[in-house]
C-alpha cells in the first residue's frame, strides 16, 4: 500500500485524477512497468485502473439508484448479453460483495442513498474491486464514516494489497496513512517531496516534509 499524504491544498487529489484521466496529466504514467497513454478515465479504467472518489455521495455513487446498480455501474458490460443486462448474474454478484464487504442494507434493492455513510463507502470500493483492477486509488477512504467501518476498509485493502493488487490511499489523516501505508509520498504544492518506507515514515518526519 502506497500513502499519498499531503496538507490542505498540496495537491494530493488533483495529481491522482490526472493519473485517472480527469486532468490533463503532465510527465508519464506506467502500470506494471509498461508507460501508457491515459488521456480520459476510460483509458485509465482499460488500463487497470480504478479510483475511489474523495466525494462519494456527489461523485461515487447515484444516491437514488439501488446497491445492486450501483455496484455493476463500473462492469456492468460483465452481466451483458445480446445487449441486453443479465440482472440474475447481476444481482449474484453484488451479493457475493455484500457478504464479503459486510455491507448492512435490507437488500440490494435498498437504495444507496438511504444506507449508512460507511456502507456507502463500501459499496464505492465493491463496484471497483468487481473490475479486478491492477491499481485502486482511494482518496479519503475512511472520512465520514465511525470507526468500525473504517476497520473494514482497513482490512479489506490490507486484504487486496495482499493478493497482489496495488493500493494508493490518499488522506489527509496522518495516523491513517502511517498505519496501513507501506511506503509514503509527501505531496507539496502539486510535488512529491518526499518518500519514506515503513521505517522512516513518522508524524514528524511526514510533517517536516509537508510543511516544510
Amino acid at each position: 500500500i502506497l500513502g499519498f499524504f499531503g496538507l490542505i491544498g498540496a495537491g494530493r487529489t488533483e495529481m491522482m485524477e490526472m493519473v485517472f484521466g480527469l486532468r490533463p496529466h503532465h510527465g508519464s504514467v506506467a502500470v506494471g512497468g509498461r508507460v501508457v497513454d491515459i488521456r480520459s478515465p476510460r483509458d485509465a479504467i482499460g488500463h487497470g485502473i480504478g479510483f475511489v472518489t474523495e466525494d462519494r455521495k456527489k461523485d461515487g455513487l447515484v444516491l437514488g439508484m439501488s446497491v445492486r446498480e450501483n455496484f455493476s455501474l463500473t462492469h456492468l458490460e460483465g452481466y451483458a448479453r445480446l445487449s441486453f443486462v443479465d440482472r440474475v448474474a447481476e444481482a449474484l454478484g453484488c451479493q457475493v460483495f455484500v457478504r464479503r464487504l459486510d455491507i448492512k442494507t435490507p437488500d440490494i434493492e435498498q437504495q444507496a442513498g438511504k444506507l449508512s455513510g460507511g456502507n456507502q463507502q463500501k459499496i464505492v470500493i465493491a463496484k471497483w474491486v468487481a473490475r479486478s483492477p491492477k491499481v485502486l486509488i482511494v482518496d479519503e477512504p475512511t472520512r465520514g464514516i465511525d470507526i468500525a467501518a473504517k476497520a473494514d476498509v482497513h482490512k479489506l485493502l490490507q486484504e487486496l494489497a495482499s493478493r497482489g493488487m496495488a493500493i494508493i490511499v490518499v488522506s489527509s489523516d496522518l495516523p491513517e496513512v502511517l498505519a496501513i501505508s507501506d511506503r509514503v509520498n509527501v505531496v507539496r504544492q502539486g510535488r512529491i517531496v518526499a518518500e519514506l518506507n515503513r521505517q522512516q515514515a513518522t508524524q514528524t518526519s511526514v510533517m517536516e516534509a509537508a510543511a516544510a
